[in-house]
């Protein structure tokens, strides 16, 4: 069984709140993240546009497109018009070789509002949330059949953020929905790491390793702040150094045969938590669990 380790760039440059990263360029984020050992980036908003622009760019610093947000429209859009507005990232992820794209309802939630609170995120009946797991199964039935696995992304703010949210859709969508499985953001909204991984397992594409510091989580849920007010204080950091017993998530991938990418991403203030420094002690990490958890890493 072999691994590869990937890292999303918002430590260095955060798509929602790119005032906080404003010091820190994507190049910069690329170059120290490969010094470093990772061998694989998910796509920024701030990366080349056009395909052959962002092969090359991601060329000169050899690293991998491991995946990258789509911020989905499905609740609003037909299936038809939905692949139609994915249709251009399908091809590209497809053309560079990524192993998914990160697929998350965007059209009703709150994660990008920094003056929402997250108490006040959209919540969905159990049927409603049915119905958007069988409409969501065709946009991945497509995708699939283009060539691209739709791995879906429960977050914060979002209608797809408790377990139970995530129980559901997966219950009612077919298994050409798979699930990208966030550490973070499953503590966050309420989970435990080892139930949602036993029971989806089967179905997990992609793994984003990302800690939690529980007293600024509870801080936020007391105060009624929103998911980037969360942000901001520091409610997200690198494995190791929060509250996540990451050695037993990583026994249990390795148990379960799980082949793929692990991606690092901890969107912190960098004037609290430099990128270089912590996307280091991540890797650091990580690479130790896998070797005590017998998962080969392929570089």
């Amino acid at each position: 069984m072999s691994v590869k380790i990937g890292i999303s760039p918002i430590a260095w440059q955060n798509d929602d709140l790119p005032d906080l990263t404003a010091a820190y360029t994507m190049e910069q984020a690329l170059r120290e993240a490969r010094a470093i050992g990772y061998t694989g980036v998910e796509r920024g908003r701030r990366m080349p546009a056009d395909t052959e622009g962002l092969r090359a760019f991601l060329s000169a610093q050899d690293m991998a497109l491991c995946g990258g947000w789509c911020s989905g429209n499905l609740t609003v859009n037909s299936v038809e018009e939905e692949i139609e507005a994915v249709r251009g990232q399908v091809e590209q992820f497809v053309a560079l070789g990524a192993p998914c794209i990160v697929y998350a309802e965007c059209a009703n939630t709150v994660q990008g509002q920094i003056g929402t609170p997250l108490s006040q995120r959209p919540k969905l009946s159990a049927d409603e949330i049915g119905a958007y797991g069988r409409k969501l199964g065709e946009l991945a039935k497509w995708m699939a059949g283009e060539g691209m696995t739709l791995a879906y992304h429960h977050h914060m703010g979002s209608m797809i953020e408790a377990p139970g949210d995530i129980d559901r859709m997966m219950e009612a969508a077919p298994p050409e929905v798979t699930l990208l499985y966030d550490t973070g953001h499953l503590v966050f909204g309420g989970g435990e790491p080892l139930v949602t991984l036993d029971r989806w397992g089967d179905r997990i594409s992609h793994v984003h390793f990302k800690d939690v510091r529980p007293d600024v989580i509870t801080d936020i849920r007391a105060r009624d702040a929103s998911f980037l007010d969360a942000v901001i204080a520091g409610a997200f950091t690198v494995p190791g150094d929060g509250a996540i017993d990451f050695a037993a998530v990583t026994d249990r991938l390795a148990a379960m045969g799980y082949e793929g990418w692990i991606v690092l991403e901890a969107e912190q203030d960098p004037a609290k938590a430099p990128p270089e420094e912590y996307s280091r002690k991540g890797y650091e990490e990580i690479a130790a669990l896998c070797a005590r958890s017998g998962l080969a890493i392929d570089a």
